[in-house]
């Protein structure tokens, strides 16, 4: 493929640049957009130079939204023989932004749309790595100025959603330009999933220091090939070691097997669960085990767990069920219950932003005390 050949032989700032010509060539394109969804989920922000500059668009409203939103080819009738192609870029379920086609709308739109959705998809991998030498993706992302603590936290993370035949994941911190401590974090083999859900202590970039050290330790054990449990401990000492118990980390890991659906937990905190089967939300409890790094040389025990096709559930931190409305009504489980049930019908990449919206309007203001974290896991099976 002409484009594949030129994406790669091109240097990282100038990926946009590699796949316009392409499309001018074989599509008679007569222009071509990239937009990134920015750290919020709410807008996508343009990825240009001058004298190129566009505007922001809404992922709500717009679109190229539509397409983002749906993970379809859009495809929108200008008027005057002309026609606007909005195609989801996305990597393997995680959802980078959109790539704008303006082309001659002669009847055969249709038939270049799979031709045209691919090259999205090969443009969204080469932008992942193109930003291990250039920054003009991740700037492209930011419609504010982030804080030091959440350029950190933003940087620990895996992406925002993932998709396998087994299973589709989403999530999403809030305030995206200002986190804290709260994380996610999760990694696939052939035969299991890991995940992570970490509720962070503190403030600021103590807070984001001390989630960085966790979520390292984990990831040094995990790739040791050391169980859950044993991971758990591992990241434990390491936290103890360097913070004497002054302060610690709560969070929920789980590895499931991809065959059977079965789990092994350790709940080591505060995150917690609902599950949404049958139509039923319900909360799922586990014994719950001391944080990480809270005393010295803690055992930690897995329980088991099973998820059944079909399956929904959401995790999410203390910012969610404990945020208070004006009046002091904690959120709760009662609260959660109606936003899962409302949003039941979204994929799973949809969901922690939509529930996120519900918060804050129970919060009764835009920006929240506390880090919110929703993670949504839908199970497949095989």
């Amino acid at each position: 493929m002409a484009a594949e050949r030129a994406l790669r032989t091109a240097a990282p700032h100038e990926l946009l640049d590699a796949v316009r010509r392409v499309l001018l060539e074989q599509y008679a394109a007569e222009s071509v957009e990239l937009f990134l969804a920015d750290y919020s989920l709410t807008l996508l922000q343009p990825v240009s130079v001058l004298p190129h500059t566009l505007e922001p668009v809404s992922v709500r409203s717009s679109p190229a939204g539509r397409a983002f939103g749906a993970q379809q080819p859009f495809v929108e009738t200008l008027g005057e023989g002309q026609a606007r192609i909005h195609l989801p870029v996305t990597v393997r379920g995680d959802r980078l932004g959109v790539l704008s086609v303006t082309v001659p709308d002669g009847g055969h739109v249709e038939e270049c749309l799979a031709e045209l959705a691919e090259i999205a998809e090969v443009l969204g991998h080469e932008v992942i790595v193109a930003e291990r030498d250039t920054d003009l993706y991740m700037q492209a992302r930011r419609k504010d100025r982030l804080t030091l603590a959440a350029e950190m936290q933003w940087q620990l993370l895996p992406g925002r959603s993932c998709a396998r035949p087994e299973y589709e994941l989403g999530a999403q911190l809030e305030p995206a330009y200002a986190i804290f401590g709260d994380n996610f974090d999760w990694s696939l083999t052939a035969d299991h999933l890991m995940l992570y859900v970490t509720n962070g202590m503190g403030e600021g970039i103590e807070a984001s220091l001390l989630t960085n050290l966790a979520i390292n330790a984990l990831r040094n054990a995990r790739r040791a090939g050391l169980s859950i449990a044993d991971q758990a401990a591992l990241a434990d000492q390491a936290v103890y070691a360097h913070y004497r118990g002054r302060c610690y980390l709560s969070v929920l890991m789980l590895g499931f097997e991809l065959a059977t659906g079965r789990a092994r937990v350790v709940d080591a905190g505060s995150p917690r669960l609902l599950r949404l089967r049958g139509g039923v939300v319900e909360p799922v409890r586990f014994e719950e085990q001391l944080p990480l790094g809270m005393f010295e040389e803690t055992d930690y025990v897995a329980q088991e767990f099973q998820v059944e096709p079909g399956d929904r559930l959401i995790f999410v931190s203390d910012g969610v069920y404990a945020v208070a409305s004006p009046e002091g009504e904690p959120y709760g489980d009662t609260a959660l219950t109606r936003a899962i049930q409302a949003t039941r019908l979204l994929p799973a990449a949809e969901v922690p932003r939509a529930v996120l919206r519900e918060l804050t309007g129970h919060r009764g203001r835009p920006v929240p005390d506390d880090d919110a974290l929703v993670v949504c896991l839908d199970w497949r099976g095989r």
